[in-house]
């Protein structure tokens, strides 16, 4: 049987990749990703050139049988965009199926923005509550914050650049004296780290409002 391998990618900067990432990416029969634009910016960069199957959310399921079959024939990496598979990103039901079919699945660390936001907090602890992006509706966004108030664990969620001051205005009725650590476009040209309560976060952020976001609230 074969191998899948879930290889971390940079989340930002392409020098953010590990010596063993790039020798299985180069050693495998094909590169299941996220986005092939993307991938094939990373794989250039490094003189890489490996067949590269289309497994996208939200049709995730619409790319699982041609890389099944891809699996029957020699080894598979899967990647994403940026950071590590199947956390917030396609490749849970990829993984599930390899399983099944007997494969073996081999995970290659790498990047993420949860544990980087969270090396910069300042208020880890024992574990952490990942939240995943925040949820679209206020109501439901209070439901899940309000799961938080007794929780002495840190919170990381992402959220994306459409919804980020609507996302903190809920964050500051719900908690309004917890520490937050705002982060975005992580690693990259235009990097940004603000601490404060939800309100000041909202102050120092004002307009800027590109990129993606990963948020830190810190525990009761």
């Amino acid at each position: 049987m074969s191998k899948l391998f879930v290889v971390g990618t940079p989340i930002g900067n392409l020098e953010d990749v590990s010596a063993r990432a790039l020798r299985v990416l180069g050693e495998v029969s094909a590169i299941a990703a996220e986005d092939t634009r993307v991938t094939a910016r990373l794989l250039g960069r490094h003189n890489i050139h490996k067949p590269l199957l289309s497994y996208r959310a939200p049709v995730e399921r619409r790319g699982l049988p041609r890389v099944m079959a891809a699996l029957e024939q020699g080894d598979v990496a899967l990647v994403s965009d940026a950071g590590t598979p199947t956390l917030s990103d396609p490749g849970q039901a990829l993984v599930t199926a390899a399983w099944s079919a007997g494969h073996t699945v081999v995970p290659i660390p790498g990047p993420s923005s949860i544990t980087a936001a969270l090396s910069v907090a300042g208020y880890g602890g024992p574990g952490f509550t990942f939240a995943g992006y925040l949820p679209r509706k206020p109501g439901e966004m209070r439901r899940l914050l309000a799961t938080l108030r007794d929780d002495p664990r840190p919170a990381v969620a992402f959220e994306s650049p459409f919804r980020i001051h609507k996302s903190l205005a809920v964050i500051a009725e719900s908690l309004p004296d917890r520490m937050l650590t705002l982060t975005r476009e992580l690693t990259k040209v235009h990097e940004q780290v603000i601490r404060g309560t939800a309100s000041e976060v909202i102050e120092a952020l004002g307009e800027r409002t590109r990129g993606e976001f990963t948020l830190v609230i810190s525990g009761a």
